[in-house]
C-alpha cells in the first residue's frame, strides 16, 4: 500500500468505528480492566470484560474482534483460553493478543506456545515480549536473548524487527511493538511512529489498553490498519494529554478525554515513517 491509501483506510477504519460502536470482547489483566474497557469506550467502541470459559466462547461468537491479554493469570483461565482462541478460528473471528510476562511460569508458557497454530491477526507488546514469543514459536533462524523483566522490556525496538516480522509472517496479520518509536509491520511492510508521553509507561495498562483499542479497530478494518490506528491515536493522544498534565494521575484522566477527542481526519494525517522511504 501506499502511504496514500494508508492514509485513506486509517481514516476510514476509524470514520466506521465512531458510526458504529462496533464490540471487541477483552479477556484482560485484572489491574487494568477499568483502562481498557475505557479506553475502548473513548474511540466509539463497546466494551464486555469476560473471564469464565463460556463467557469466552460466547463473546467470541457475539462481537467482531476480541482481545486477549495475558497479564494476571487465573486458574480458570487453563479451560478459558483455549476454548475461546478454538471459538475465535471456529467462527472466523480476529483477535489480538498481548503476551503479558511471556516467561514468567509454566501456565503462561504453555496458553502461549498453544496460540501458535491459532494465529492472532494482531500480536501487540513491547519488544522484549515479542523477541520471547518469536523463540518461543521458533520462527527465528537464529535465537534471539529476550530481555523480559517482569512485564518491562529491556531490548530495543530495532531489536525486535526481526521478530515483528518473523510473528508477521507466521499469522499472516500485524504485530505492533511499543517503544519511545512504536513500529508495526504485517511482515512486508513496516511503519514506524514518534509520539506518546513520558507518562504513559507510569501508569497502569498503557500497554494493555491499547490492545483493546487495537481489538475495536480490528472489527472494520485489516490487521496492519487497525495496529496502527491504535499506535497513532496513543501517540496522539499522549502527547496532547502530557501538555498540562500534573503527574500521571492527571495524564491518565487527559488521555482518556484525548483518545475520545481524536478524529478519523487527525488520525489519519498523524506523521509516520513508511520502511522503504
Amino acid at each position: 500500500m501506499t502511504k496514500t491509501e494508508i492514509q485513506a483506510s486509517l481514516r476510514d477504519a476509524v470514520t466506521a468505528v465512531k458510526a458504529d460502536n462496533p464490540m471487541a470482547a477483552s479477556i484482560t489483566n485484572t489491574v487494568t480492566i477499568e483502562l481498557v474497557a475505557n479506553a475502548q469506550l473513548a474511540v466509539g467502541g463497546s466494551a464486555a470484560m469476560v473471564y469464565l470459559p463460556d463467557e469466552g466462547e460466547g463473546m467470541a461468537a457475539a462481537g467482531d474482534a476480541m482481545y486477549i491479554n495475558m497479564g494476571t493469570l487465573l486458574p480458570v483461565y487453563e479451560e478459558t483460553l483455549p476454548r475461546t482462541v478454538k471459538a475465535l478460528r471456529d467462527a472466523g473471528k480476529p483477535w489480538v493478543l498481548d503476551p503479558v510476562g511471556i516467561g514468567l511460569g509454566a501456565l503462561r508458557l504453555k496458553l502461549l506456545q498453544s496460540f501458535k497454530d491459532y494465529k492472532p491477526a494482531v500480536i501487540r507488546g513491547n519488544a522484549s515480549e515479542i523477541i520471547a514469543l518469536a523463540n518461543l514459536w521458533e520462527l527465528l533462524e537464529e535465537p534471539q536473548t529476550a530481555g523480559v523483566r517482569g512485564v518491562d522490556a529491556t531490548d530495543s525496538v530495532d531489536d525486535a524487527q526481526e521478530a515483528a516480522v518473523a510473528l508477521a509472517q507466521w499469522t499472516g496479520g500485524a504485530v505492533a511493538v511499543s517503544g519511545p518509536i512504536d513500529l508495526v509491520t504485517d511482515g512486508q511492510q513496516t511503519a514506524r511512529i514518534r509520539g506518546g508521553s513520558k507518562f504513559l509507561p507510569l501508569i497502569t495498562g498503557g500497554g494493555c489498553s491499547l490492545g483493546g483499542v487495537t481489538a475495536i479497530y480490528l472489527t472494520r478494518s485489516t490487521p496492519f490498519i487497525a495496529a496502527l490506528a491504535g499506535t497513532i491515536v496513543y501517540d496522539l493522544a499522549g502527547a496532547r494529554a502530557e501538555k498540562g498534565a500534573a503527574g500521571p494521575a492527571s495524564f491518565q484522566t487527559r488521555f482518556i478525554d484525548e483518545l475520545y477527542r481524536a478524529n478519523a481526519a487527525e488520525i489519519a494525517a498523524y506523521s509516520f515513517q513508511l520502511e522503504d522511504e
